[in-house]
């Protein structure tokens, strides 16, 4: 038996999945759990899942008529209870039990569909039905919270409306006043939604310029990002090593700007941690080009730090997505620490097994101080690796460069003479060329 819950203001959606020939029961489990998780961080019950086999995702039938039957069982947008003879308590218990199940009032496919495909399945079952892809870019449309990230994820979203615009207004040939000659009411809004597009991308070009004048000025200064896939853990590690108030949620895609703060304790010279988009799978094509500006951190940074959720059972495939992610945006990942956090949450003797299968990597725990004092540690020993050892003398006539020394390069000696100051001290080759240019102007 099935009947609609009485709580009107909760969306109870129904997960459906399409198994290929070419996808195992483990991953399609592995994706499933994961749109949980997605639908729930949208602030959606998940009541039910089901799974069907199929050839392919591009038919017009995108489950067969057996199955579209069995799932308008499950769903419903009426909440019309006056033939039931249950009170409120009696259903709470009745479900609770088991007895009966609750209806969904949306359906979410753990794909992509076609504008085609949703308004035949919508037909079918008789609710909204989403994709993954909706799902996406409308929980970055929540958590989208700087100017640029915004602009970002509304570019998304219009491009994800335009071919579901061009599907439900393909017949409607009014013309409209104030129109160009011929022009249709979907190719109006068509070329509105196209102007609009073009103005967001003329307004990011202005900002990234920006963000690119303020990436150029620190150059000279050693940057470590943290890059991973969503939820790992990155923001409360970025939030421990920066001693920050930096948004730390257990949701997918809480953060969504690229944070920059300077690791903690100081160091000399010091040291910056960004924070990035998390990656996921299945991640449209369209998010993974707008947000290029914004992992740009990584792709300039000296050091990336690999966060991986070792409690999950399926942080080896994730691992493999942030990797052909970075590969996709050309960020070398030559240099990077492979950091399993989350170790508290699994055995010893899974810790064991982790430290055979990556013997390089940090076993961690964001929450363990002793912990995060060995990555700042890490992140200094690898870092300086980086750096050159030279010796300058300083006039005291150019003390004012001492100011640039301690904040960007690792002083390991001063001598005082008459005529001036002789340091040694290790930077990087940039840092370096810019100081010998600066005494050179000096004279």
């Amino acid at each position: 038996m099935t009947i609609p819950t009485t709580e009107k203001s909760v969306t109870r959606a129904l997960l459906i999945s399409i198994r290929t020939p070419d996808v195992s029961l483990q991953e399609v489990e592995e994706s499933l759990a994961e749109l949980s998780r997605l639908v729930s961080t949208l602030g959606f019950s998940v009541v039910a899942t089901k799974t069907q086999r199929q050839r392919s995702t591009k038919q017009l039938s995108v489950l067969g008529s057996g199955k579209l039957e069995e799932l308008a069982e499950l769903t419903s947008e009426s909440e019309d209870q006056s033939q039931l003879d249950f009170n409120p308590d009696e259903l709470s218990a009745l479900i609770a039990a088991g007895d009966i199940q609750e209806q969904a009032n949306v359906a979410v496919f753990d794909c992509e569909l076609s504008p085609n495909q949703i308004r035949h399945v919508e037909a079918a079952l008789g609710v909204e039905v989403y994709d993954r892809t909706r799902v996406i870019i409308e929980i970055f449309s929540k958590h989208a919270r700087t100017r640029t990230a915004k602009l970002q994820v509304e570019i998304a979203r219009l491009n994800y409306l335009t071919p579901r615009l061009r599907d439900e207004n393909s017949g409607d040939r009014e013309r409209q006043k104030g129109s160009w000659i011929g022009e249709s009411a979907f190719e109006i809004n068509s070329r509105r939604i196209r102007d609009k597009i073009a103005d967001l991308k003329r307004e990011i070009k202005k900002l990234q310029e920006e963000m690119q004048g303020r990436r150029s000025s620190r150059v000279e200064q050693l940057c470590v990002a943290l890059v991973g896939y969503t939820n790992a853990g990155k923001s409360s590690l970025m939030r421990a090593l920066t001693d920050s108030e930096v948004l730390v949620e257990d949701k997918l895609f809480a953060t969504l700007d690229t944070t920059v703060r300077t690791l903690q304790p100081p160091t000399q010279p010091r040291i910056l941690i960004s924070d990035t988009v998390g990656f996921i799978k299945k991640l449209p094509h369209d998010l993974v080009a707008s947000f290029h500006s914004t992992l740009e951190e990584a792709k300039d940074a000296d050091l990336l730090l690999y966060v991986v959720d070792a409690s999950d059972e399926n942080f080896t495939a994730q691992l493999a997505v942030v990797d052909h992610v970075l590969a996709e945006l050309n960020v070398d990942a030559s240099n990077r620490l492979l950091l399993l956090n989350k170790v508290d949450c699994i055995s010893e003797e899974r810790q064991l097994a982790l430290l055979e299968q990556y013997p390089d990597a940090l076993q961690i725990s964001a929450r363990n101080k002793g912990d995060v004092a060995l990555v700042h540690q890490e992140i200094q020993d690898f870092l300086e690796k980086k750096m050159c050892p030279a010796c300058f003398h300083i006039p005291y006539t150019a003390s004012g460069v001492m100011g640039e020394i301690h904040s960007k390069m690792q002083v390991t000696d001063e001598q005082y003479h008459e005529d001036g100051m002789r340091i040694t001290l290790k930077a990087t080759p940039v840092a370096l060329e810019r100081l010998h240019k600066m005494l050179q102007s000096s004279f």
